[in-house]
C-alpha cells in the first residue's frame, strides 16, 4: 500500500536531494562548480542535479564490475528516467532533477542519450570509426550540453548548436588529455581512420600509445577539437551573452587545456596537464563568475 507524503515532508525531501547533489559537486573539486556559480539559484541547482546524474552513470561505466552488471545498472537508470518523467523518481538525484525537468523543459531523449553513451563506455572502445566517435561524443558530451543550455535559460536552436560543437570540443580534449588513463582501462578513443592514415594498424592501447606516429594522430584529433571550438564560438554569438557565461567559461578552460596539451606533446603521457590557479582566477573574472 502506498503512503501519501505530506507537502511539508515532500518539500523536505526535495531540499535534502538538492543539498546532496550540491555537496557532491562541491566535493568533486571540479571547475564545473565555479563555472556554475554565476547562475541564479534555481538554474544552478538544475545544473548541479544534471552533473550528479552524469557523475552517477559515468561511475557505473568506469566501475570494475562485469559488462552485464554495468548494463543492469544503466538499465535501472533508464527506468529512473521513465519515473522522473512520470513525476515519481525514486533516487536522490532523480528527485533533485524533478523540478528542473519541469521548469526548464529538460528532454528525456537527452538523458537517455547520456546513458547510451555510458553504455558505449561500459563495453570496450578501441579505435572507433570517426562516425562512432562522433556519436559517442554526442551522447556523453553534447547531450549534456543540450540539457545544460535549457537549464541556463536558452532553449534555442543556436544554443543547441553551441551544445553540438562545444560538447564535441570538450570531449575530444578529454580524450587527448586522458590517453594514458583510458589506455590503462583498455580503452582507445583515437579514431581508426586517423590511425590508419599514419600507418598504425593496431588497436591495442599499449601498442598505439608507444607508436612513433602517435603525435601525428593526436595532432590531427587536436585540429578537429580546435575546429569545434571555433564552431561553438560562432554559435555562441547568436545567443544571449549573460546566461551563456558558464558555457563560455568552460570553453575557455578546455581550450587552454588543449593548448597546453599541444605544448606538452605526446611522449610523456603520464605528465598531467593542469590549468594554473591564477589563470582560473582570470577566467572567473573574465566571465563574471566571481
Amino acid at each position: 500500500m502506498s503512503i501519501a507524503v505530506a507537502p511539508e515532508n515532500a518539500a523536505r525531501t526535495l531540499d535534502e536531494a538538492r543539498a546532496a547533489v550540491r555537496a557532491r559537486v562541491e566535493a568533486a573539486g571540479t571547475s564545473f562548480y565555479w563555472a556554475m556559480r554565476v547562475l541564479p539559484e534555481a538554474r544552478r541547482d538544475a545544473m548541479f542535479a544534471i552533473y550528479a546524474f552524469c557523475r552517477e552513470v559515468d561511475d557505473i561505466a568506469d566501475d570494475s564490475a562485469s559488462p552485464e552488471a554495468k548494463r543492469r545498472d544503466l538499465d535501472a537508470w533508464r527506468r529512473e528516467i521513465d519515473a522522473l518523467f512520470s513525476g515519481r523518481p525514486t533516487t536522490t538525484t532523480g528527485r533533485a532533477l524533478l523540478e528542473p525537468t519541469r521548469a526548464f523543459d529538460l528532454r528525456r531523449v537527452d538523458f537517455l542519450a547520456v546513458i547510451d553513451g555510458m553504455e558505449m563506455d561500459a563495453g570496450e572502445i578501441r579505435a572507433p570509426s570517426l562516425a562512432e566517435l562522433d556519436l559517442y561524443c554526442d551522447r556523453v558530451a553534447s547531450a549534456v550540453g543540450r540539457l545544460s543550455v535549457r537549464a541556463f535559460g536558452v532553449p534555442t536552436e543556436a544554443a543547441d548548436r553551441v551544445a553540438h560543437a562545444l560538447g564535441r570540443a570538450l570531449q575530444l580534449t578529454n580524450i587527448l588529455r586522458d590517453l594514458a588513463e583510458d589506455g590503462a582501462r583498455g580503452r582507445l578513443y583515437l579514431p581508426r581512420e586517423l590511425l590508419t592514415a599514419e600507418g598504425i594498424t593496431a588497436a591495442d592501447p599499449t601498442t598505439v600509445l608507444k607508436h612513433a606516429m602517435l603525435a601525428r594522430v593526436c595532432g590531427s584529433l587536436a585540429a578537429m577539437a580546435e575546429g569545434r571550438f571555433v564552431e561553438a564560438r560562432l554559435a555562441m554569438r547568436e545567443c544571449p551573452r549573460r546566461p551563456m557565461r558558464p558555457a563560455a567559461a568552460m570553453a575557455a578552460v578546455y581550450h587552454a587545456i588543449l593548448r597546453r596539451l599541444l605544448r606538452r606533446g605526446w611522449r610523456d603521457l603520464d605528465r598531467e596537464v593542469k590549468i594554473p590557479a591564477a589563470l582560473k582566477l582570470w577566467f572567473a573574472l573574465r566571465y563574471g563568475l566571481m
